[in-house]
């Protein structure tokens, strides 16, 4: 059974402490979204980051760095539950997730836009690509957690988990080497069924780079493989990273992240 402690995209040790006067919010549905927008060259970049994970993860900060150094517009920002936006985390989901990136884009953004997508970030980005075809340009997945709510939490419960979760609405998974445990709703749960990817083509045309670390104990690199097939692109190229775990937060990790970023960018301008 894939661990469900590490799956946040960075580790908070390794995190940069943002300068409160570039933090920005949106408003949205009642809830604050936080967000970092900087102007520059289109298309912009927007990086989606993972579940229980924040926009002041090493590969964010790494991301806007490198934009700024070359003059492109680059956003990052929190979903609800997360960082510094509102909301609680047991009470988000997907869609919710999904909408807050929308959101984000439809307001902070212009022009054509590159998405980033960490673990589950990668499945909102596919989400996001889908329902905002003319304004997504191209797309680069780290460990996509695509429906990892199906695949890699359900269908792993036993069938005793799945009671206990439908009498109290949500249970603590544990977790591999005495790492924390993670709660999981069973809204969580029920909500994603409406948002998965993998069971019919992705309807996304443009360039396409994921990479994948072959000893990811969370994610399965065959889930990036599963997206590549699936992508309606022929433009798709999937690194596998064999030394890699699931963040790919290394500073060599981050270069091959940063070689996928500048690749899609040669192909949409």
């Amino acid at each position: 059974m894939p661990s469900h402690g590490d799956m946040p995209e960075d580790d908070p040790t390794r995190r940069s402490q943002d300068d409160d006067t570039k933090v920005a919010f949106l408003g949205h549905n009642g809830a604050r979204l936080a967000y970092r927008h900087t102007f520059g060259q289109s298309p912009g970049i927007v990086f989606l980051s993972g579940f229980t994970s924040d926009m002041t993860g090493s590969k964010a900060t790494a991301l806007e760095a490198w934009a700024m150094a070359r003059g492109r517009a680059f956003t990052r920002f929190d979903y609800q539950g997360h960082g510094r936006s509102s909301g609680i985390l047991a009470e988000g989901s997907i869609g919710q997730w999904t909408a807050d990136a929308l959101t984000v884009i439809d307001q902070v953004t212009q022009g054509p836009q590159v998405l980033v997508g960490s673990s589950m970030g990668g499945w909102i980005m596919l989400l996001v690509a889908l329902a905002r075809p003319q304004r997504i340009a191209g797309l680069v997945g780290i460990a996509t957690a695509a429906d990892f709510t199906e695949t890699l939490i359900w269908s792993w419960m036993s069938e005793d988990q799945r009671c206990r979760m439908a009498e109290q609405g949500a249970i603590e998974l544990p977790a591999q080497d005495g790492a924390p445990g993670r709660m999981v709703t069973l809204r969580l749960i029920e909500e994603a069924r409406a948002h998965l990817v993998l069971h019919k083509p992705i309807g996304f045309a443009g360039p396409v780079r994921l990479l994948h670390g072959m000893r990811d104990t969370d994610v399965p690199w065959q889930v990036s493989l599963s997206v590549a097939e699936r992508l309606v692109s022929d433009d798709v190229t999937l690194t596998l990273i064999k030394d890699g775990e699931h963040r790919l937060s290394r500073n060599s990790d981050i270069d091959r992240i940063l070689v996928a970023v500048e690749s899609v960018l040669a192909c949409v301008g």
